[in-house]
């Protein structure tokens, strides 16, 4: 069972998020949160897998929530849920910690999906996200034209890449590309593993310059 905490300033998204994950028999919501203090307190109390974070609440925002879980419970993955993906909010999530970032449009399968994922530790990262990570690496104009050298990834990795690079999850990918979901995580761990990347948004910003995009 996963026990997930859920943060948000609005009662009615707290309790509309809970209604949501409960409708998994894998996932128990074991608390809501109205700011990131509050979350805090419940995870010295339940000690919970997942905390689904929003980033915007007043007093002890999810950048703080994020941080102060993260230094006290390092073990505990915190999954962003929130309006925003503009690029200062992304960055403050991810240097405040976050293992993922998915925006409140996302369909509610999406949503249950992402808590497991997170929980398995797998980093996930919405598409409104990755676009956001395009446009800083296109502003930030890496000018200089960068070329995949030939034979270091095959065509397979290629696709797995682009499709990362369009913000999808394993499942997705899965889909698109034909291949078991095993097969892509274990093309992921390859990938990561030969060009020295951290995870898969590193591996999306990779793409993104190389034009696999």
């Amino acid at each position: 069972m996963i026990r997930v905490v859920i943060a948000d300033d609005v009662q009615i998204l707290r309790q509309g998020l809970k209604a949501i994950l409960s409708q998994d028999p894998q996932i128990q919501v074991t608390g809501l949160a109205a700011n990131g203090k509050e979350a805090f307190e419940l995870c010295r109390e339940q000690n919970p897998h997942v905390v689904l974070m929003d980033m915007r609440m007043p007093e002890f925002d999810g950048s703080w929530g994020t941080a102060a879980i993260k230094e006290a419970f390092p073990q505990i993955k915190i999954l962003v849920l929130t309006t925003f993906d503009d690029q200062e909010t992304v960055e403050a999530a991810i240097r405040s910690g976050a293992d993922g970032y998915i925006l409140k449009e996302m369909e509610d399968e999406k949503v249950i999906q992402s808590v497991k994922a997170v929980c398995a530790g797998i980093q996930v990262f919405g598409g409104g996200v990755f676009e956001g990570i395009r446009r800083q690496v296109s502003k930030a104009g890496d000018k200089k034209e960068q070329r995949l050298p030939d034979g270091l990834v095959t065509p397979r990795e290629r696709d797995i890449m682009r499709c990362v690079a369009r913000g999808m999850d394993n499942k997705e990918i899965a889909s698109e590309l034909f291949l078991a979901e095993g097969t892509v995580r274990n093309n992921l761990s390859r990938l990561l593993d030969k060009l020295k990347l951290k995870d898969r948004t590193q591996l999306a910003v990779f793409a993104v310059k190389n034009h696999l995009d």
